[in-house]
């Protein structure tokens, strides 16, 4: 045991926990007023959902046992975790500290794919959409990527969650976007967000978490978490440089959604290779992921007419696509887990097919179970709200609360 990484892991979760409520207040901002408490609740309710079901079953699926597809049921509610010792992983911490770093991500997972719904969805039945989306997606790709499972044996590699967290959530964000429907003034009102310092707060401390998100993922206090650390906020920096030259470029004047939104799909896109690529290429991804998911949410949306009503598929599931792709390419031979597969500019493609290969499936997976889930919980509830539910928002109709008092139905 190593009492600097533990310190330093313990602080990584706090980071990580952090960003559920950060994320809060970017979805909240960005929604409208009648609707913010709405929005806030479906991103933080992941806290008690995600932390009980992980504790119970979630890490025990994830990280134990050996099978291709997911764990077995060995450590459930952490039995034979020690709190004190490393057994399970070969790690200088603790495996309930381990554990319990895992479980912020598992959280802040199933909160991302919450902004696509906003506005129009019941909460109970997305309450329970989430518990089966955990247990059916994320968990089985845990294992599949982290745990040594199907995706870990084809020689894929994910440092800190391109496919478990990103695509898993963007792609599933899009499949109930589509099963739901478009929200009933869409296309015919323009959606404005109701309070841009509360994206910008969101998105200022969703940054400052993604350390502990990716530098902790390095799972010691050591030269790789450094390195981690240095690419990805270099890869944010340069997404939000990035998508406001865009902005100035497309529409005449850079705005501050703008910055916040360049700022989360820069983090997003060097997630998957934050521990592995060079900080140079680490600008290029920043750079690049930008432009790219602009045009999935300012055109690829319209054309094709789905309500990703804040974006969780053009921004987590294009940007871990893009960032997983982009790992193929830059993963550098020093810090390749395995030798002869390092990045494509480096001589090799081996790494760059597997990576090809890891997200096709995860698109498919994730877009398949997400369908079977939401159709079945379908099958026994409304999953929609009511058209004058919706008219009057969902912060009256679900919690009969009202974020602002005076509020005169300037957004209706």
């Amino acid at each position: 045991m190593n009492s600097g990484s533990i310190a330093f892991i313990i602080m990584c979760a706090a980071l990580v926990f952090l960003m559920t409520p950060a994320l809060a207040f970017f979805y909240g901002g960005l929604e409208r007023r009648k609707n913010v408490l709405n929005t806030m609740l479906m991103a933080v309710i992941p806290l008690g959902i995600a932390s009980i079901l992980w504790v119970a079953i979630g890490y025990t699926l994830s990280f134990s046992g050996d099978g291709s597809w997911i764990g077995n049921f060995g450590h459930a509610f952490f039995n034979g975790v020690s709190m004190s010792k490393n057994s399970l992983h070969g790690l200088e911490i603790p495996d309930g500290l381990f554990g319990g770093f895992q479980m912020m991500f598992s959280i802040i997972t199933v909160a991302l794919l919450t902004g696509s719904v906003v506005g129009r969805m019941r909460f109970t039945p997305l309450v329970i959409f989430m518990a089966f989306w955990l247990v059916l997606v994320y968990y089985p790709l845990a294992h599949m990527v982290w745990g040594g499972g199907f995706l870990a044996k084809i020689h894929s590699i994910d440092f800190a969650g391109g496919n478990v967290v990103h695509i898993s959530s963007g792609v599933s964000a899009l499949v109930l976007a589509i099963v739901l429907g478009r929200r009933r003034d869409y296309a015919r009102l323009e959606y404005r967000p109701h309070n841009i310092p509360f994206v910008l707060l969101g998105a200022g401390l969703l940054w400052f978490g993604w350390f502990g998100f990716n530098a902790g993922s390095a799972l010691a206090a050591n030269g790789l978490a450094v390195h981690a650390l240095m690419t990805t906020n270099t890869a944010a920096a340069a997404a939000m440089l990035s998508w406001l030259l865009v902005e100035k470029i497309m529409i005449g004047k850079p705005t501050v959604v703008g910055a916040s939104t360049g700022m989360v799909v820069g983090l997003v896109a060097i997630t998957p290779g934050a521990g592995f690529v060079s900080l140079w290429s680490s600008i290029l991804i920043g750079a690049l992921v930008s432009p790219i998911s602009y045009y999935f949410i300012s055109v690829v949306k319209h054309k094709f007419g789905y309500d990703d009503a804040l974006d969780a598929f053009g921004a987590h599931g294009i940007g871990g696509i893009f960032g997983g792709i982009m790992t193929g390419l830059f993963t550098m031979p020093a810090l390749a887990l395995e030798k002869g597969y390092s990045g494509a500019v480096y001589g090799s493609v081996k790494l760059l097919i597997a990576q090809i290969e890891a997200i096709a499936f995860t698109i498919i997976f994730s877009a398949v179970v997400t369908f079977i889930i939401i159709k079945v919980i379908a099958l026994f509830t409304e999953i929609r709200v009511s058209d004058r539910a919706e008219a009057v928002g969902l912060d009256d109709s679900e919690h009969d609360e009202t974020a602002y008092p005076t509020f005169m139905g300037l957004d209706s």
